[in-house]
């Protein structure tokens, strides 16, 4: 397990003072000490009657969304812990994230973020690794710090395949290619089947955009040109013996899924801030059934934007894909989260093997 971690400088606004006034009579400084002397008592008393205030609301809102193979959707609900106070809407605070200066896209290179290996609390520490060495199958994970630029890693192994996951590849490489300065360039027909694709998570518009947006080729190209690094695009859409559309067959490590995330939340030279805050707004509101995976144990107040994937492998159904990628905000947390898993006995044990270390997550990220 690596722990990954770089430290920023922290910014403020301060003022100095100018020259102060002229000394004033003894007098009068020990009369105002006085009355001060007194003031003070008053209100130490009233604070010991009151007793403390409550901590504000936590920002973010909204129930968590994702999206997965547009057959067999699933209706299972999940735990939440209730919002203390109402709190602002998702899609403000994905504006907000996305935003970069203004009239131009941002400079800053996304998947350029310099890490180091170092401490700091690990979500994905003691307690993960105990509850994923009593799970069947393989899984890797990886969660990125935002504001920290910190980054934990859980599990060993190769590149996974995507299933539905690799989606989100799809649609940031659409948006890449249309980019027009401020506006995301899509047109009707392209927005639909791109709401399609994330908020339905329908096969048949990933496999148009596949198709449209130049294939394998083309998504290793923008993959390139993003940072990711191991990530390979499947060469086949129909693959013999496989029944599923075989892009989803692309395989992926939990650190290139978060170097694709943080060009959604980070400002970046490869996508515009119209462009994120878009792509965002459609994992933010996807289809209510599909609200799985990494949202586990996120209570309903926090923002989760999110694209999750399963996929049975063999046809006897027995060696299951599942796979949910995104990022949640609120309650003093900021974070990326990727979670692989291979070799699931079925698909409801992957989805309840990412829930529970997504609620565990969740916690250590305190």
């Amino acid at each position: 397990m690596v722990v990954s971690t770089s430290v920023s400088g922290m910014r403020g606004r301060h003022s100095a003072s100018g020259s102060g006034p002229s000394r004033p009579p003894i007098r009068l400084v020990l009369a105002v000490l006085g009355a001060c002397a007194v003031l003070t008592a008053g209100i130490a008393v009233g604070l010991t009657a009151a007793g403390s205030g409550s901590h504000p609301a936590a920002r973010g809102a909204a129930a968590a969304a994702s999206g997965s193979e547009s057959s067999g959707q699933r209706s299972q609900a999940l735990a939440a812990t209730p919002a203390p106070s109402a709190s602002a809407p998702a899609s403000a605070a994905a504006a907000a994230r996305s935003s970069g200066s203004p009239g131009s896209p941002a400079k800053k290179s996304a998947a350029g973020d310099p890490t180091a290996t170092a401490g700091g609390q690990n979500p994905l520490g003691a307690a993960a690794a105990a509850y994923v060495s009593g799970r069947a199958g393989t899984v890797l994970a990886a969660v990125y710090d935002v504001g920290t630029g910190r980054t934990w890693r859980l599990g060993q192994g190769q590149p996974q395949a995507e299933a539905s996951v690799v989606k989100l590849d799809i649609l940031e490489t659409l948006l890449a290619e249309r980019g027009q300065g401020s506006s995301i360039g899509l047109s009707a027909s392209d927005r639909s089947l791109a709401e399609q694709m994330i908020e339905d998570s329908d096969n048949a518009a990933a496999t148009s955009l596949w198709y449209e947006v130049g294939g394998p080729a083309r998504i290793r190209s923008f993959n390139t040109e993003a940072g990711l690094t191991q990530t390979a695009p499947s060469s086949c859409v129909v693959c013999p013996g496989f029944a599923w559309p075989g892009w989803g067959l692309t395989t992926t490590t939990p650190d290139d899924q978060i170097a694709l995330l943080k060009h959604l939340v980070m400002p970046n030279s490869v996508l515009t801030s119209a462009e994120r805050a878009y792509a965002l707004s459609l994992m933010e509101n996807v289809t209510p059934s599909q609200r799985w995976g990494i949202s586990g144990g996120v209570p309903a107040q926090a923002m989760v934007a999110l694209k999750n994937g399963w996929l049975p492998l063999q046809g006897g159904g027995s060696d299951w894909q599942v796979n949910s990628v995104g990022w949640i905000s609120g309650s003093g947390r900021d974070y990326l989260i990727a979670v692989l898993t291979t070799g699931n006995p079925s698909e409801h044990y992957g989805v309840d093997t990412i829930e529970r270390l997504a609620a565990l997550t969740w916690q250590g990220m305190r």
